[in-house]
């Protein structure tokens, strides 16, 4: 569940309220065609921005068009509780929710790949050969993992975007225990102090003491502080927690090298590892590097208007595959499950406005703060309506699970809160 000030790791996971309106843009859209003849929409990606979109397309649609939904994966992770299946496996199958479970009957959708984006035929190429055509496209497929050109970074690290990851991630560090001793620990490094990372380290520590595992952890950060660029109070928490828990903080240089055996940080730390999981940073997919819409040229991210529309009117943008204009600020809105989460509703209704060939809805991002677990410990920073700024406790603990279960309710209902709770 990469994060986005402007430091692509940082992420935030506080949702805003669901009947939150967005400000209205003068942008009128042309070229429909007669609400007598059904429009094409796709949206590509299950992710929280794909996934939020369709169930706001299906409601606002209700089958007055054909809604056509791909995904390389064929369902939908809570993708800020992932960390938690790296303590513990069993916890998948309370935060995956099948796509065709999820979605309405009218619906159609496709587990697959995106090849290409062809914008002059309106067509979209996927892995296995076919092909889909589309009056309107949403791109919410998300990023990839960033290495940031550093030698045997990407041969040599575990990442974590998707479930697999995770279970590949809880696997190697089981194996890696099991033939270290005493004398001899596995040695679990973690690139990245972001929430990815800081989530990632609190698990594996939380899986070395139930196991009583003879393991080692360092989370690894290049600038000077876990948590970059935000408030010292809860950096200053987030260290302490991580401590406690016996993890080892190394800031203040860079990793600049990787083989099979050791990173290499600075110029001149060597740290063995047996396990290397990277977090540091996210980049656009591979196939938007063929797609002629104005992008970021170093990450391919598609630039997109507050409206999520991108420079092709009939192909929209959200979550991480976009950079979304913020009226009146430098920077774009960050890429975090709370932009994503809010930003869907906007997507889905402009999508909705395309067909009936109404003025556009334009979207600014709320800050509502922050909720990081470590391990089963976690830390809040500006919370609307706390009492203090920064806090730690069992009411932090709380708002983590609200914000997942507030989540799970608005895509599956009651029953999936409630199994899911205990874990989360």
């Amino acid at each position: 569940m990469e994060s986005h000030n402007p430091d692509p790791r940082v992420a935030r996971m506080w949702e805003t309220s669901p009947d939150s309106e967005a400000d209205s843009s003068s942008f009128e859209l042309a070229g429909h065609k007669p609400e007598s003849q059904s429009e094409k929409i796709v949206v590509l990606g299950s992710g929280y921005a794909g996934t939020g979109a369709v169930k706001q397309l299906e409601h606002e649609l209700d089958g007055k068009a054909e809604i056509t939904w791909i995904s390389d994966v064929d369902h939908h992770l809570v993708l800020h509780e992932s960390h938690r299946c790296i303590r513990n496996p069993d916890i998948q199958d309370k935060i995956t929710f099948s796509c065709e479970e999820l979605k309405s009957e009218s619906t159609r959708f496709i587990n697959a790949r995106v090849e290409n984006l062809d914008q002059d035929e309106r067509t979209i190429y996927l892995d296995d050969g076919s092909t889909v055509d589309y009056d309107y496209v949403l791109v919410a497929f998300g990023s990839k993992t960033a290495f940031f050109g550093i030698e045997g970074l990407k041969e040599h690290s575990l990442t974590l975007k998707n479930l697999e990851d995770a279970l590949e991630i809880h696997e190697a560090i089981i194996q890696a225990a099991t033939e270290a001793t005493r004398e001899d620990p596995a040695q679990v490094v973690i690139g990245g102090a972001g929430l990815s990372g800081i989530q990632s380290a609190g698990e594996i520590a939380e899986l070395r003491d139930e196991r009583d595992a003879p393991i080692e952890i360092y989370l690894v950060e290049g600038l000077d502080n876990v948590f970059p660029n935000n408030d010292p109070d809860v950096q200053a928490k987030l260290a302490k927690l991580l401590q406690e828990k016996s993890v080892n903080i190394m800031a203040g240089e860079f990793i600049g090298e990787v083989d099979e055996d050791a990173v290499y940080i600075g110029d001149d730390t060597e740290l063995k590892y047996d396990v290397l999981l990277w977090t540091g940073g996210i980049t656009g997919q591979t196939c938007t590097e063929n797609i002629s819409i104005d992008k970021d040229e170093r990450s391919n991210r598609l630039n997109t208007e507050a409206t999520f529309q991108t420079s092709d009117n009939r192909v929209f943008a959200v979550g991480d595959a976009a950079l979304v204009d913020q009226p009146g600020q430098e920077e774009p809105a960050p890429p975090t499950a709370q932009a994503a989460w809010q930003a869907a509703k906007v997507a889905g209704a402009n999508l909705t406005r395309t067909i009936h060939n109404q003025s556009l809805k334009t979207w600014t991002y709320t800050d509502n703060g922050t909720v990081i677990s470590i391990g089963d410990d976690a830390v809040a920073h500006g919370v609307k309506y706390a009492p203090v700024k920064t806090f730690e406790g069992t009411f932090a603990e709380y708002l983590k699970k609200a914000i997942a279960a507030r989540w799970l309710f608005k895509i599956s209902g009651p029953a999936s809160v409630a199994n899911a709770w205990s874990s989360m």
